[in-house]
Parts: structure tokens; C-alpha cells; sequence
């Protein structure tokens, strides 16, 4: 008897949605083998059920165990490439995402893997760096510093040992690609490291992954024990080591110097600049950081060229935008696009407006460091030059929608509460700072503020804009700050009479 092969995600957020529960009802049967695989980002269709046909992957969405028959007979299920929320994008780093069998390495060549390591083996080290620099390539994280610039100067520092290091300590509230690729095509990642280490001459590399990401941690040590079981880990002729190394929860620890703190085994605490840690990084040797999502997309790079990577996107946004949509919105989930969509034609496209009975209030970009936009700023463009200048962030990429019952002035309580937790206490401003505009923040809660204390928080900010050693300190302000200037009766009807 033949057997019908399922496709379903192996995906945190898909197993959390119900995935698990179908594997569960359907292991044991003897007509269905079940392949477990990457996510498609489409979290709003989970749990979601893929088979082949002759054309091509038909999806199943928001499947139950009783939905089986109609499965194995063919009967509904819709083309995935016909699934809007899908087509509309423009993927490239997660092009083979919801096929890719995250450990199988055969299945990852025949994807294309590879293909970016095998080019740069094949170019000097400066050759290399160059391509990159044709890319025009930015760091997908918050300060999006020219790739090609930082590994230039790590490769030019004479050393005895170098090394990559991968952030994948991804603590921003809404934002989770990373935690995908590592889940679902950690391949991609090894690969992103290999051709960083031929460029800058590194022995060795770290993956720092976030304490709250087990699944993702536990895959991405079978894929480097396949990776080096199948010869792929060598630099220049030698042996490259790499080691999943787990975080102790510390949201500063996203901050490059505090993560090599912590992987020298140290309290998290910043470093001051300079040196940069690709002149002086772990262990006092020249190191890149960069987060899971930057090293993913540098093998496409080099298996087509930089000049293709800078043909999209935007004058000073070269490539494309991962996004993570969520909150108060029809259709979360994870979108790439070519940087230049509007933040408008990203919830309006993608999102497909509001959750049913929500009015849209604000929507937050960056993380809890980004800052507040209403619905009169959102046709600003999805690129890094814009955000700077409209005084935000893209960081990470995550998106998060907030409707008209969400409470201003406790949101900024929250945001500077978990400042306050997080600082790592090295700079006054941060660690004095988010303290006393938390207590502020408290006091105008209670009904006891004045309108001094508002302007005392509007100056606090400010000073911690300035002054603070670290973008947690000096970003901390603007989501309360954006709130209190687009929001201010929110805070001004609290006051004490």
C-alpha cells in the first residue's frame, strides 16, 4: 500500500497552534507518512497541511484531525502559491521556507545550499569582502552598520585567532525570524558563518542563542554536528568549530559587547567604544557579530552576485525587509519584501486591516526601544534612512499593532518598567534614568502627578537620549516620549487637580 506524504511544520508557533496535535492523531496511521519541515511564516492559516500534486504543494489551513479524509482524497485544498498573504512577497532568504527539511543536508543542496560557500571558496578572503560591499548590504539589527565594513576591518587586524560570532538572542517583543531560520533551515546560518570566517580568517565561531529558545537551540546543534559530519566545517584548510552557547535571559545581552561579555563568562554588561569588537572583540581578538538573520542572508549574496542583492530595495536600503507582523491584525505572520513598502501597505496588504471589532491605535516598530507611529505617520517607507530620520527604528522587524482599548500610559509604564529590569547598570543615565521614569510614569497612575513631573520626563528622556553608553538606554525614551506627544490627554487626565 502506497503512502501520501503531509507536509506540516515543525515550527514553534505552528506546534503551538495545533500542529503537534495532528502529528499526535496521525502517527500511527499506515496510509500517511509525515514529513516535518519549516514554517511559511503564515501563522494565521495554522495549523496548516501540505501534499504534493501535479500542480504542485496544495496547503490544507487551520486543519483539524478530522479533516484527514479529505486530505489523502485531494478535496479543497488550495495551491500555496495562490495563497495571497505568500505570493505577494518577494522572498528570497526565506524563499525555500515550508519545503526545507531543516536537517537533512541532502535536501538542503538540492535547495540551493551551498551554493554562496562554494563561490566564496573559490575567492580570495578580500574578493569576498568586496562582493559584499557591492551588495551594499546592511545589518539586519538595530544599528544597520554596512556589513562589508565590519568585516573588512576584522580582516585587515593581525591576530592569532578570530572569530564569528552569531547573535541569535533575539529579545525583541514581536520579532522571531531568527528563532525560524535556527528552527527550520539552520543550515543557512553554518553556511552565512563559513563564508564570514574565509573572509576575515576566523577558526572558530558562536552561536548565542537565547535561553527562551529551546527547540531552535536543540536543532541547531544536530545541524552542526550533520554540518560536520558531511565536511563542511573548514576555514582556509582548517577545521572551523562552532558552539551553541545559551543566554541567561538578559535582554541587554542583545547588545553586541554584552554578549561577549557573557560568552567570556562575565556578567552581560556593555563595553565601551571604542575599540569595536571587529578590531577587539571576545577574548581581546577581532570578532563579528551579527545577528542569524544578517548571516542568513549573505549565502544568496555570494551564490548571485552583490550587484543583485543592491538591484532592490531602496537608495540606502539594499535588499529585502524581513518582517514580523503581530498584534491586533487579521493575518500575523512573518513577510519579506523588497525594502520601499510603506508601513500602511504592509498592514493594509498583509495584514489585511484589523482584527474583527479592533480600531487601530498605534503600532510600534523595533521592539520596546521602537517608537509609536498613529495612523497619520504610517506611509513612512520600510527602509533604515527613513525610520532615522522620523527619529525610529526598523531593528529587528517586528511589527506590532496596538487597537483603541490599548492604555497609553500603562504601555509606557510597561516599556520603561522593562527597562529598568533589563539595564545592565554600567551608565547612569540608563540605570538612574529608566528608574526614576518609572517611578514618574507610577506617579502620574496614581493621580499624583503635576505637570512639572511631565516635563521633568520629557528632560529625563532627553538626557537619556544623549548621554546613555548603549542604544537599551538611549532608544528607552521614545516609545514613552512619542506616546506622551501623539497621546497627551492620555497623561495630562491623569494629572492631580
Amino acid at each position: 500500500m502506497s503512502r501520501i506524504r503531509l507536509y506540516l511544520s515543525n515550527d514553534t508557533s505552528s506546534c503551538a497552534a495545533g500542529t503537534e496535535r495532528l502529528v499526535e492523531a496521525w502517527r500511527k496511521r499506515s496510509d500517511v507518512e509525515l514529513v516535518r519541515t519549516s514554517s511559511r511564516g503564515a501563522f494565521f492559516l495554522e495549523p496548516m497541511v501540505e501534499r504534493e500534486s501535479p500542480e504542485g504543494r496544495l496547503a490544507w489551513c487551520r486543519v483539524t484531525a478530522d479533516d484527514l479524509p479529505k486530505i489523502l482524497a485531494g478535496e479543497g485544498g488550495i495551491p500555496v502559491s495562490a495563497i495571497p498573504f505568500l505570493s505577494m512577497q518577494t522572498r528570497h532568504t526565506f524563499a525555500t521556507f515550508g519545503v526545507t527539511e531543516p536537517l537533512s543536508v541532502e535536501a538542503y543542496q538540492a535547495q540551493g545550499g551551498l551554493a554562496g560557500l562554494r563561490a566564496a571558496q573559490a575567492m580570495s578572503p578580500p574578493a569576498i569582502i568586496l562582493e559584499l560591499k557591492a551588495s551594499r548590504l546592511r545589518g539586519r539589527g538595530g544599528a544597520a552598520f554596512p556589513v562589508w565594513k565590519k568585516w573588512d576591518v576584522a580582516a585587515t587586524e593581525e591576530a592569532d585567532r578570530k572569530y564569528v560570532v552569531a547573535n541569535a538572542d533575539e529579545g525583541d517583543a514581536g520579532t522571531y525570524c531568527d528563532r525560524m531560520i535556527m528552527e527550520g533551515d539552520p543550515f543557512r546560518l553554518i553556511e552565512g558563518m563559513l563564508i564570514c570566517a574565509r573572509a576575515i580568517g576566523a577558526g572558530a565561531g558562536y552561536i548565542y542563542c537565547r535561553q527562551e529558545y529551546p527547540a531552535a537551540r536543540a536543532t541547531v546543534q544536530a545541524a552542526i554536528r550533520a554540518a560536520g559530519e558531511a565536511g563542511w566545517l573548514e576555514s582556509g584548510g582548517k577545521p572551523f568549530v562552532i558552539e551553541v552557547v545559551s543566554g541567561a535571559g538578559s535582554y541587554v545581552c542583545g547588545e553586541e559587547t554584552a554578549l561577549l561579555e557573557s560568552l567570556e563568562g562575565r556578567r552581560g554588561v556593555v563595553r565601551a567604544r571604542p575599540p569595536h569588537p571587529a578590531q577587539s572583540g571576545l577574548y581581546g581578538k577581532p570578532t563579528i557579530v551579527s545577528n542569524v538573520l544578517t548571516f542568513a542572508t549573505v549565502p544568496n549574496i555570494l551564490a548571485r552576485g552583490g550587484s543583485w542583492h543592491a538591484s532592490m530595495g531602496t537608495e540606502g536600503s539594499r535588499g529585502t525587509a524581513v518582517l514580523q507582523l503581530g498584534g491586533r491584525v487579521r493575518q500575523p505572520g512573518l513577510i519579506e519584501v523588497p525594502f520601499g513598502l510603506t508601513l500602511r501597505e504592509v498592514l493594509d496588504q498583509f495584514g489585511q486591516g484589523m482584527a474583527d471589532g479592533a480600531r487601530l491605535k498605534a503600532v510600534q516598530v523595533g521592539g520596546p526601544l521602537g517608537s509609536l507611529f498613529t495612523d497619520a505617520q504610517l506611509d513612512i517607507p520600510i527602509c533604515f534612512d527613513a525610520f532615522a530620520k522620523a527619529e525610529a527604528i526598523l531593528g529587528h522587524g517586528g511589527i506590532v499593532v496596538f487597537d483603541d482599548e490599548t492604555d497609553m500610559l500603562e504601555l509606557s509604564r510597561h516599556l520603561m518598567a522593562f527597562v529598568a529590569d533589563e539595564s545592565c547598570g554600567k551608565c547612569v543615565p540608563c540605570r538612574i534614568g529608566s528608574l526614576r521614569a518609572r517611578e514618574i510614569l507610577d506617579t502620574i497612575q496614581r493621580g499624583r502627578a503635576t505637570a512639572a513631573d511631565l516635563s521633568l520626563l520629557t528632560e529625563l528622556g532627553d538626557t537619556m537620549k544623549a548621554t546613555s553608553l548603549c542604544g537599551l538606554g538611549a532608544r528607552a525614551p521614545y516609545p514613552v516620549l512619542s506616546a506622551l506627544e501623539h497621546f497627551p490627554m492620555e497623561f495630562h487626565s491623569r494629572l492631580q487637580r
